[in-house]
């Protein structure tokens, strides 16, 4: 029989619980029981990337985190980080400079980096890239990717110092 657990948690700025069984990845859970499909599943390995959620503001690939370790954590994911139904500088230089295709990658891509702006809000290409290094695309390639990132700290800090 199987045993399940109730955990609770916020996700994206909400309390929730749900119920899951210990061997469920945070991954699974968000996906299957809790209609959260942004996230995606690439590689169920922890190699892609693509699953990337932030947990107590930091970045996990959801697929190598237990459901029940998200016990009293905070949880952001691809769908908490619009606000008020516009989308956020990092999501709208990703859709201008056409740095996304198939888009399997993009949220993980987006959720690394929100947390390399919120700890530097100017990195240089060679931090751009070693921060997203965990994250792999199979369409682009890096370049646009890496612009947009350029494009939303260059946009986020215009709107600092108005």
């Amino acid at each position: 029989m199987k045993t399940k657990t109730v955990v609770s948690t916020t996700i994206n700025g909400g309390p929730v619980e749900f119920l899951c069984e210990p061997r469920q990845t945070l991954l699974e859970v968000l996906r299957n029981t809790l209609g959260l499909t942004g996230t995606k599943e690439g590689c169920s390995n922890g190699n892609c990337g693509a699953c990337t959620v932030l947990m107590d503001g930091q970045p996990v690939v959801s697929c190598l985190v237990l459901a029940v370790e998200a016990e009293g954590a905070e949880l952001r994911t691809i769908e908490g980080v619009a606000c008020a139904g516009h989308l956020d500088d990092v999501q709208q230089a990703f859709l201008e400079g056409a740095a996304l295709q198939c888009g399997i990658c993009t949220p993980g891509f987006i959720m690394q980096t929100e947390t390399l702006l919120e700890h530097n809000s100017t990195p240089t290409e060679d931090e751009i890239r070693f921060h997203l290094a965990g994250n792999l695309c199979r369409c682009t390639g890096y370049d646009k990717i890496v612009r947009a990132v350029q494009a939303a700290a260059a946009k986020r800090q215009a709107a600092s110092q108005k």
